[in-house]
């Protein structure tokens, strides 16, 4: 029952795709600068997983694998960030770097307690609603944390003592996604943050330190998003968007 038609890796010479109906597009087989998987070969991310012995839940990513024992060491990215963060310092080009710092790791759990379940899986609890209850709490819930964001970001650049963390990083990633994609595809449209100027700045501090903006492609994001999920989206039509990341291009 594995309806999710994303996170397959494609021949860029092959035919364009369609999404599961057999519907919408066409779209590319594969992005440029897209690399395959040279570890397995696999076509697939469930192809990973069945490498791996793993076939009984969900095939979701990031997946951080291990590749001497042809597993999955995780697919949590809560655990994956701390794993990056401090177990491959010996051979990190800025292993000084900890977004995890000791003294802040208190208050930084604190922030993920109500970001995660509000925000992060907020916007999906939103767009996953099977009905009116379930969404209204989750829309409500969401609002009242973006305003809480809000309120932290006009005091300070950073939600944790004005400190970069991974309850930034974890933040960031949601909110990039959050008006090209979640206030259409999910209904999240309480709030936006092209229209909110603290965290507009802080997506803009973010998007611009270094090595960031190379990972956001809004092109295969959008892409992703809705042709992902012909229940939300039958013929996987993209919207045009106001072009977000020109405005998060903008210096704070």
């Amino acid at each position: 029952d594995d309806t999710h038609c994303g996170w397959i890796f494609a021949n860029p010479d092959g035919p364009p795709l369609k999404n599961l109906n057999g519907v919408g597009g066409p779209f590319k087989p594969a992005y440029a600068g897209n690399l395959p998987d040279s570890i397995n070969n696999a076509s697939s991310v469930r192809e990973l997983y069945e490498i791996a012995g793993d076939t009984e839940g969900k095939y979701t990513v990031p997946i951080l694998w291990d590749k001497k024992k042809a597993t999955i060491v995780s697919n949590e990215s809560s655990e994956i960030i701390r794993m990056l963060n401090s177990a491959f310092n010996a051979y990190a080009k800025n292993s000084d770097l900890d977004l995890y710092p000791e003294k802040l790791r208190e208050e930084i759990d604190e922030v993920n307690s109500w970001v995660y379940p509000t925000i992060n899986n907020g916007v999906y609890r939103c767009g996953f609603a099977r009905s009116q209850d379930a969404y209204d709490i989750a829309i409500k819930e969401l609002t009242s944390s973006f305003d809480q964001i809000t309120s932290i970001l006009q005091n300070q650049q950073f939600l944790v003592r004005n400190t970069l963390t991974e309850a930034d990083i974890r933040l960031f990633v949601t909110l990039a996604r959050f008006d090209e994609v979640y206030i259409v595809y999910f209904k999240t449209n309480t709030r936006s943050v092209a229209h909110t100027p603290a965290i507009l700045d802080f997506c803009r501090r973010m998007y611009n330190m270094k090595g960031v903006a190379e990972t956001c492609d809004f092109d295969q994001i959008k892409t992703h998003y809705f042709a992902s999920h012909p229940s939300l989206n039958l013929y996987s039509i993209i919207p045009e968007g106001n072009n977000f990341e020109n405005l998060l291009k903008k210096k704070s």
